[in-house]
């Protein structure tokens, strides 16, 4: 009896467990996993150089504006860092020198003008007296000589004269170009020689340019696409509010840089609200040609695994589907796929770490 009670004792817990480890309906059944999903479209993706290159903001004009004649400058007639249109008064240097030189060139010119006509007039005088000679021949040369000369002397009075206006007019110094003026070098009252003196710098900025280099790869299908069209541009940069510059594709290098296998190319910006400056390091994407009707998920959803790119497809019973998928060119967080899902099908775009195929979702909002 003794020995029956103690078999009892241990048959019956292991039944007893096994009873209570059965898994009951509830457990059968595991519990959605959140998703965010979103549907595969269809739309025109651009096809753009990748990485995009950076580059560097280059005004199309530069000029810098030195003295031609030296002296010192008696009117500013501009502020730093205004807009100023060609023509415009920009410094006046003090032109009494520069008039008073002129005056003294136009009173050579007047006197010596004077004298060639009396030396005109007396040689023909002396042609008159040589031809009945009544002269001798050195004395006719000589009146030729003296009036020969003379004609020489006036003519440099005219250089003169010309000399000293052009001077006259190098005491104002106007705008060569449209554009925004730098910081001044001199100012009212400081005496400049010329032209060593730097005096001011102005930079075209509408229109601009924005130069940058891409992969000697690139240059056939750039080449390719400048034939029929223009290529667009557009420029991206820290803090940047609003659209983004747009421009084209205006200048592609005659060479490669052997030295770094790339080209050289810049592009035209309007730049009328002058967003892009001289010197700014810019982001461009080129955009060498579109995509129309291309299949279309979020970045997000393409995954990377041991055999390659994959999407989780939610199947329409709320079941998820791994899926291998080939890719093209990515745009604004967005992906375009050749091939692997259709158009209308949903596909999930966070929550992947939890998913398996088979796995069954639910879709949160955020």
């Amino acid at each position: 009896m003794k020995n029956l009670i103690y078999l009892c004792a241990v048959v019956l817990p292991p039944l007893f467990l096994a009873g209570a480890c059965s898994p009951g309906p509830a457990a059968k059944t595991a519990a959605p996993v959140p998703v965010l999903a979103a549907p595969v479209v269809a739309r025109t993706m651009p096809v753009l150089i990748s990485p995009p290159p950076v580059g560097h903001v280059t005004p199309i004009l530069s000029v810098t504006i030195r003295p031609q004649i030296g002296g010192v400058i008696s009117t500013v007639n501009f502020q730093e860092g205004q807009e100023v249109k060609a023509g415009d008064l920009l410094f006046t240097i003090d032109p009494r020198p520069a008039q008073a030189a002129l005056t003294l060139a136009q009173g050579s010119l007047s006197r010596d003008s004077a004298q060639l006509e009396n030396a005109r007039i007396q040689l023909e005088r002396d042609r008159k007296l040589f031809e009945q000679k009544l002269i001798s021949p050195d004395q006719f040369d000589t009146t030729k000589v003296t009036m020969d000369a003379l004609v020489g002397t006036v003519a440099a009075d005219r250089a003169a004269v010309a000399n000293a206006e052009l001077n006259l007019q190098y005491c104002e110094i106007r705008a060569p170009i449209n554009g925004r003026t730098g910081g001044l070098s001199f100012h009212a009252g400081n005496v400049v020689k010329a032209p060593d003196d730097v005096l001011l710098t102005i930079n075209q900025i509408h229109p601009i340019y924005a130069a940058f280099a891409v992969p000697e790869r690139y240059l056939p299908e750039i080449q390719k696409q400048m034939r029929g069209r223009t290529l667009t541009v557009t420029a991206g940069f820290e803090n940047l509010t609003g659209a983004p510059p747009s421009g084209e594709l205006s200048f592609v290098d005659n060479s490669v840089d052997a030295t770094t296998a790339t080209i050289l190319l810049k592009a035209t910006f309007p730049n009328l609200d002058e967003k892009l400056w001289p010197g700014q390091y810019v982001q461009l994407a080129l955009q060498l040609d579109e995509l129309k009707d291309a299949v279309v998920v979020p970045s997000q959803a393409v995954q990377n695994g041991q055999s390659g790119q994959f999407i989780f497809v939610v199947k329409p019973d709320r079941t998820v589907e791994s899926r291998a998928v080939k890719t093209s060119v990515t745009f604004k967080g967005e992906t375009v796929i050749t091939a692997g899902v259709r158009v209308g099908e949903t596909v999930v775009t966070d929550g992947q770490l939890r998913l398996a195929p088979g796995v069954t979702v639910s879709f949160k909002t955020e």
